[in-house]
């Protein structure tokens, strides 16, 4: 989808939630989703991310019927007006499957193909991309928590390949904010570079998260500026796309970034 290396390729995020951390409730109306992600891709976005579930800690479940009934008259409608791929933010098959007959390009899973036992192959099926996100209960780590992610990681990228997914259509995510306590998000953020050793593009997805909330306070809206200073990091460290609200932004902060460390 993506050449990688060039450049970091921003995702902007759809949220059609009522109940989403920072967002919710502000793009259910399709018009204005639709409308949304249009000003996004005007800002520069190459990717439009779309999640019909808030995955924010302490959620509350959505079947995925509801789920589908939320994103899908998103995608027919983005389909037709905008020209950058687009991703389904789900970690059910089934909502998966809806998403890539109307024409998503990526699967972003939260849990990292391991919730559902079926979005492999289905992503495979449609020679669709997907973002492997490292995911667990709890924040408990057996031995050093890179080695931890990077197993998970692997584990995931195996059933992948495995079920038929291209290897250049496989990105990774750390996962910042899932199953992690501030300290281990810091931790993971420091150590971004050692990703690099399994040998696939990385995707950050910081955005107004409460890490950063915990550092220099406020609303999610008002860690706009934080949220930069991690794209900037990330993009150091080996970062391919920044998973993002505020296009214009990051976008900025990432030209300046690749022209330093890209060269």
């Amino acid at each position: 989808m993506f050449k990688y290396g060039k450049k970091t390729y921003i995702m902007g995020i759809l949220n059609v939630t009522p109940d989403s951390f920072s967002d919710g409730g502000n793009y259910t109306n399709v018009e204005v989703a639709v409308n949304h992600a249009k000003k996004m891709v005007l800002e520069g976005a190459d990717i439009i991310d779309i999640g019909g579930e808030s995955t924010r800690p302490g959620h509350k479940f959505v079947s995925a019927k509801e789920e589908i009934e939320r994103i899908s008259p998103v995608i027919k409608s983005l389909k037709k007006e905008i020209n950058v791929p687009l991703s389904i933010d789900t970690y059910k098959s089934e909502v998966a499957l809806e998403a890539l007959k109307l024409g998503v390009d990526m699967v972003n899973d939260v849990w990292g193909l391991t919730y559902d036992d079926n979005m492999a192959e289905i992503i495979g099926k449609y020679n669709a991309s997907v973002c492997i996100m490292h995911n667990q209960e709890g924040t408990n780590y057996d031995k050093d928590i890179m080695e931890c992610i990077k197993e998970f990681l692997q584990a995931s990228i195996d059933k992948a390949l495995k079920a038929e997914v291209k290897k250049e259509k496989i990105v990774l995510d750390p996962g910042i904010g899932f199953g992690k306590t501030f300290e281990q998000n810091l931790e993971v953020l420091q150590r971004l570079n050692e990703l690099q050793d399994l040998g696939y593009p990385i995707l950050l997805g910081t955005s107004r998260k409460s890490v950063l909330g915990n550092i220099v306070g406020g609303k999610p809206k008002e860690r706009v500026e934080a949220t930069v200073a991690t794209t900037v990091c990330g993009i150091r460290d080996g970062v391919d796309i920044v998973r993002v609200h505020d296009v214009k932004e990051n976008l900025q902060a990432a030209k300046i970034a690749d022209k330093l460390y890209r060269g």
